[in-house]
């Protein structure tokens, strides 16, 4: 891709934003559990079923479940996938499924690598909120809709930041991570992830790694791919998810702490590594009473002409996964 090509131009941002729009909320579809949070919706298919992670916290750290559904609205909790760990990840492990199909409107199916399914996860050996440092882990299991314990890779965590490789603006704490296959290798290496960190001063960016066996990974690019709030170096740009639509690449995203409150954007890219920032109005903001603190941490599907977007709400139900929509599918 030339250098003048790399910029996505303004009426392909347009599109996007137009065809990737929810003014419909829904409302919450994962209440909090038993006084337990819940976070982090990652949704998938498989076997004809919809699937999602999210994780459940309480005063000691974060867990991964699964929930099911037969129309994305209404879901059922099916069990633990990842519970606390020992040593690295004792108290902290919270993780999402990897290698789902990218294709916007597509299957939405995770595809198998060596006959498994694959899950990056924050791992942290302190109890708390994502109290530092957290890193990164693998996990995998032969079948991902069904609730029961993924196996955790022998050589985790895989990223950390106390790693000799790890750059300035990932020196104390990595977060959530996505992970596509990149069909084309264009980048060398079949396997891209992407993920937010911070450095000492909190300020939190993504930036980008490669792999040939989802185990071994490489940092690619001296810094981030992905800020905002350069200015003052503060904010979140954060919990990315990777989707194809034409020849482009979207990253859905969360910003806080740069603009007021917290919402879910998006960025665009031609070769995976130079990105085009949405500058408009956020695909979801802080409306209701039960997403007026935080409405982030996007996870988006289309499905059969619908656009569906599950994201944290936190308000007066405490923090919940809430979707919004296209189409107004209260009033069908």
């Amino acid at each position: 891709m030339c250098a003048a090509a790399q910029t996505v131009p303004d009426a392909a941002m347009q599109r996007i934003f137009r065809e990737t729009s929810t003014p419909y909320k829904y409302g919450i579809v994962i209440p909090e559990q038993d006084g337990k949070k819940v976070d982090c919706p990652r949704v998938f298919r498989v076997h004809g079923k919809w699937y999602m992670h999210y994780v459940c916290m309480n005063e000691v750290g974060y867990e991964t479940h699964l929930a099911s559904s037969d129309d994305l609205l209404k879901w059922r909790p099916e069990g633990k996938v990842l519970s606390f760990g020992k040593g690295w990840d004792q108290w902290q492990a919270d993780g999402g499924i990897a290698l789902i199909d990218p294709a916007w409107e597509g299957s939405y199916e995770p595809k198998k690598f060596q006959g498994k399914y694959w899950m990056s996860y924050i791992g942290g050996a302190l109890k708390g909120y994502e109290t530092d440092p957290l890193s990164i882990g693998m996990a995998w299991a032969r079948d991902a809709g069904r609730a029961g314990e993924w196996t955790r890779v022998a050589s985790n965590p895989v990223l950390a930041p106390n790693q000799p490789d790890a750059r300035e603006f990932e020196r104390l704490t990595l977060y959530k991570s996505t992970i596509i296959w990149d069909r084309t290798n264009s980048l060398g290496q079949p396997f891209v992830m992407y993920y937010n960190a911070k450095a000492k001063n909190g300020y939190e960016r993504i930036g980008m790694a490669l792999s040939t066996d989802m185990v071994h990974w490489t940092r690619h690019g001296a810094g981030p791919v992905v800020a905002n709030g350069e200015t003052r170096q503060r904010g979140i740009s954060g919990d990315p998810q990777m989707v194809r639509m034409g020849d482009l690449w979207v990253m859905f995203y969360f910003g806080a702490g740069w603009e007021p409150k917290a919402f879910d954007t998006f960025a665009a890219s031609y070769d995976l590594v130079h990105w085009t920032k949405w500058t408009g109005a956020h695909l979801v903001d802080p409306s209701e009473p039960w997403d007026l603190t935080y409405a982030h941490k996007p996870w988006l599907v289309k499905w059969k002409g619908t656009v569906y977007h599950f994201y944290c709400a936190v308000g007066d139900q405490g923090r919940t996964i809430a979707v919004a929509t296209s189409r107004d599918l209260r009033k069908q």
